[in-house]
């Protein structure tokens, strides 16, 4: 839930402590360089091709050095994290109390954009500035937050391909299981576990097993416990 307008009154949202600097360690790829046999002849020209050989065996080396270090990029840009909170970026996360202010920009100074007014909904943190965090919801809204209004706890809402669906829940993480409730499109859960397909959520009067792409809070295949 969230209110339009600039003339909300500034809440909470800059006087937390500076959280601790993340520590990086960079991984640099091992380096295993290969020993080229080399073949030595009995001609005249025997020297020169040896050299030859040596010079191509350094080249080798070289180019496989480049390529373990271009996969290790690689692989380190498929995994980017944030700058001051060295977890990954992007990530999800709930609100935490009742009413958080939306700013345009990463500082007190910038306008509110609209305020939340539901604790628990989840958003998903997209960048990170000092101690602001730009968030998404699910339905697309995006804006800054201070960094204390956030929690590791893990929320969903339930997101059917049609908004006019209901989404079964199940006694087990089975499509065979028994059906003990069906949820509207919208209805906030919170996150207990996913396998990577299902979702063991739970909130008033419900508690059960959801596919967990029928969810807005857990990315595709991804494990919570």
């Amino acid at each position: 839930m969230r209110a339009g307008g600039s003339s909300v009154p500034s809440l909470t949202d800059g006087g937390g402590k500076t959280s601790a600097r993340a520590r990086r360690r960079a991984r640099w790829p091992a380096l295993l360089f290969m020993n080229h046999a080399l073949e030595v002849t009995e001609s005249m020209g025997s020297n020169r091709k040896y050299r030859c050989r040596k010079w191509r065996s350094s080249v080798s080396n070289w180019a496989l050095l480049a390529l373990l270090f271009g996969a290790e990029l690689a692989h380190a840009g498929d995994n980017p994290v944030g700058p001051k909170s060295g977890l990954p970026v992007p990530r999800f996360v709930s609100l935490k109390p009742d009413k958080v202010n939306v700013r345009g920009g990463p500082t007190r100074d910038h306008e509110v954009t609209f305020v939340y007014t539901r604790a628990g909904l989840p958003v998903e943190i997209t960048a990170e500035s000092d101690n602001w965090r730009r968030i998404r919801d699910w339905e697309g809204s995006e804006g800054w937050v201070y960094h204390s209004l956030l929690s590791g706890r893990r929320t969903a809402v339930v997101t059917p391909k049609f908004k006019t669906e209901l989404v079964s829940l199940h006694d087990k993480a089975d499509a065979d299981a028994a059906v003990i409730a069906r949820v509207q499109s919208g209805v906030l859960a919170t996150v207990k576990r996913c396998t990577g397909t299902w979702c063991h959520v739970a909130g008033p009067h419900f508690d059960g097993w959801v596919v967990q792409e029928q969810l807005w809070g857990v990315y595709p295949n991804e494990k919570v416990e």
